[in-house]
């Protein structure tokens, strides 16, 4: 027989918790959130977020790692889960060894966003004006090894820039910084950078996807102008700890699939930068992990990125 909302025999049978590695208004945060306020109406049972942000992402991701594998302890986790793992030398969880994926929830556009002090309007003369000034330029970022400094590590390295790098603990005071022209470009999540672009602060040079961005159609994509191999895109997604059963996996991902399909989330998904994505597997979402773990692994050993 079908299930309907609330009629599910075994499963849950109490509160289920989502563990956040950052904090709320993350990218990571917004769509747990809008995933348990969705998850709450059809199971009838509570749906908690629990941020547990600091270190890099450590402290929630480890939290994640040694939750009891029965369901009811998942965690929301992006390219940092894997990035605070491998910038560390004996770090206190295994980035995929100690997780099942459940569901790949979104995938998040980037945004090459500059101040705009610059006299550059385009991602094309933008590059023609850093690469004849080397070293002149700076890129913030949200710490070394984040997924923001990543990104720009790879848009530097695939088009010959040579600029410097200065971290920061919060991307408002990026923002600030390069509002007023002291920091010159940065490459952050569109849910992160939405607010300042569409505020006339910062100018979206481009979106750093092979397409444009719906929610930012006027800006190209950095493949559309010619620049595909700076492309680098984000993601979020619900792990359980290893040894959740099968079947609970399973039931997750399909009771997941069923509210990401529904319009009214996709919009606001769209609205914030990002897609939903209720049709990847389970395994599908962890190969997706593992393919994204040897990516990072390189950046950061090419890069030579070590930790503050």
């Amino acid at each position: 027989m079908a299930l309907t909302p609330g009629s599910h025999a075994d499963f849950p049978v109490k509160p289920i918790r989502v563990i956040v590695a950052s904090s709320v208004g993350a990218a990571d945060d917004f769509f747990a959130r809008l995933l348990a306020d969705e998850l709450e109406t059809y199971y009838q049972r509570r749906v908690l977020i629990e941020n547990r942000p600091g270190a890099g992402g450590l402290i929630g991701n480890t939290k994640v790692s040694r939750a009891v594998a029965d369901g009811y302890t998942l965690g929301m986790v992006g390219v940092t889960r894997l990035i605070t793992e491998l910038m560390r030398e004996a770090p206190p969880y295994k980035a995929l060894g100690d997780i099942v994926g459940v569901a790949h929830v979104a995938s998040i556009t980037n945004v090459l966003a500059a101040t705009r002090t610059l006299p550059v309007s385009t991602a094309r003369e933008f590059v023609t004006y850093a690469r004849v000034r080397p070293g002149e330029m700076n890129y913030a970022s949200l710490g070394i090894g984040s997924a923001s400094h990543l990104a720009a590590e790879v848009f530097s390295r695939a088009l010959n820039i040579d600029a410097v790098h200065i971290p920061f603990r919060m991307a408002t005071d990026s923002f600030i910084e390069m509002a007023l022209g002291r920091v010159h470009y940065a490459i952050y999540t569109l849910p992160a950078a939405l607010g300042p672009v569409r505020e006339g602060r910062l100018r979206a040079l481009a979106v750093m996807t092979p397409q444009r961005s719906p929610t930012l159609p006027n800006v190209p994509a950095i493949a559309e102008v010619g620049l595909p191999e700076a492309q680098f895109d984000s993601w979020s997604g619900i792990v359980a700890p290893k040894g959740t059963p099968r079947r609970v996996v399973e039931q997750l991902h399909s009771d997941i699939a069923r509210v990401l399909r529904k319009s009214a989330l996709r919009t606001r998904f769209v609205n914030q930068g990002a897609e939903s994505t209720p049709d990847t597997t389970p395994d599908g979402f962890m190969r997706h992990m593992q393919e994204e773990y040897l990516r990072f692994q390189s950046i950061i050993k090419v890069g030579g990125i070590r930790p503050e």
